[in-house]
């Protein structure tokens, strides 16, 4: 159930807002929030602005094009360290969504994967059983003769993307190559053969399973369960002028959050995203990742996923300051160098704002935790964290692939 919209809340300082998303499966909050009214609902009138790259969405927000925008999990953290070049300080106090990534291989690869596979790893899509697949298939490979693109250098599929090669046995550096393209060019990348693989979000894989032209390996939930997929963004600068706007804006989306949760929901937002004004896309290529009614083969029944995208349940909206220091430690082997665990700290604490999703989800009676940090990686199911104060909350199981070479 939705909560009520809250009452005596500070006047917005912008009630015009631009807000660009990309033509993801998880862009769902913002466009449900557009669709359901709720924007307006908090006195703020929404343009919501579809784009093709993760690079566009930066730079038009730090241009100032875009005043919040759907953004992956560790770009506030890398454009806030300048890693890509540019150096401003980003922010997010809002987790869109968790999970939501697969990796797909082209149908000839998988042929070769299939063919390697042995009763100690048999025929399956579990990243471990698949990594060692493909390592056994590249045995008599040239190394760098296969290619795999991800969506942008620091991505969380970049870090999903090199966790599986890495518990295979392949150094990602060195015996492949990895490239960097917009989601939407993967299907034609791949049918053309200019990539062998991708890792990215839905519903891309979905399409190329449809197409025929490859097949989903393995999903991001099988090598991170339940990672911090997208988040919602905006510049440090832009908070300090605007903390009414962006907390009305967040409040929204959380709204929608809890609206998507209903499996209910989730068949109306099918039809809602595929709308022209929204994705443009075919409804039934949207349907398997909103459902959870996944296919990894189009000649295989669906496989039940049902964390495959998750948008409010586990708390998934709390930005939780542990991930994010996940995400910049799986980053330090890109940059050439250790990141001092001090500056680490600080960046989580800088760009993951706890306090903001606190200040909102007081204001919806959500609960949230009361530490900024948890035990990552250790838990095989559903487990409930206890924050000392008697709130029990209910958090998502978070295993990881383990490397299975020194890099």
């Amino acid at each position: 159930m939705i909560n009520q919209i809250p009452k005596h809340l500070p006047p917005a300082e912008l009630e015009h807002i631009n807000v660009g998303y990309m033509r993801l499966s998880d862009s769902a909050p913002l466009v449900i929030a557009q669709h359901l009214g709720l924007y307006q609902e908090f006195g703020l009138h929404v343009s919501l602005h579809r784009e093709i790259s993760w690079a566009n969405i930066r730079d038009k927000t730090i241009a100032g094009v875009f005043d919040a925008c759907q953004m992956l999990s560790p770009m506030p953290l890398i454009t806030t360290l300048g890693a890509t070049g540019l150096r401003v300080p980003m922010i997010t106090g809002l987790v869109l969504s968790l999970n939501g990534d697969a990796i797909t291989v082209s149908t000839s690869l998988w042929q070769k994967m299939q063919a390697t596979q042995t009763t100690e790893h048999p025929n399956s899509h579990d990243a471990l059983s698949t990594a060692k697949n493909l390592q056994t298939a590249l045995a008599n490979n040239p190394k760098n003769s296969i290619t795999f693109a991800t969506v942008h250098s620091f991505s969380n599929h970049t870090v999903l993307l090199r966790k599986w090669l890495l518990a295979g046995g392949i150094n990602p550096d060195t015996d492949i190559r990895i490239i960097v393209l917009p989601p939407e060019q993967m299907i034609d990348s791949l049918a053309q053969g200019v990539i062998d693989g991708f890792c990215a979000g839905a519903p891309w894989n979905s399409i190329a399973v449809e197409y025929g032209i490859g097949i989903v390996a393995t999903t991001g939930f099988e090598i991170w369960n339940n990672a911090p997929g997208k988040v919602l963004a905006v510049l440090e600068s832009w908070h300090a002028r605007h903390p009414a706007t962006h907390m009305r804006l967040r409040l929204a989306v959380m709204k929608a959050c809890q609206w998507l949760e209903d499996g209910h929901n989730r068949e109306l937002a099918v039809d809602i995203l595929a709308g022209k004004d929204y994705l443009d896309l075919p409804a039934h290529y949207l349907r398997p990742s909103l459902t959870g009614q996944f296919f990894h083969d189009r000649k295989l029944d669906p496989q039940s996923h049902d964390n495959f995208l998750v948008f409010s349940r586990y708390c998934c909206g709390f930005p939780w300051r542990s991930q994010a220091e996940i995400l910049l430690n799986e980053f330090s082997t890109m940059l050439g160098k250790e990141l001092d665990r001090d500056k680490l700290a600080s960046l989580a604490q800088q760009c993951f704002r706890t306090d903001l999703y606190r200040e909102a989800a007081a204001k919806l009676a959500i609960k949230s935790p009361n530490q900024d940090h948890k035990t990552e990686g250790a838990h095989a199911s559903p487990w409930v964290l206890d924050d000392g104060v008697g709130q029990s909350i209910e958090l998502g199981s978070d295993l990881m692939l383990r490397s299975d070479i020194n890099h």
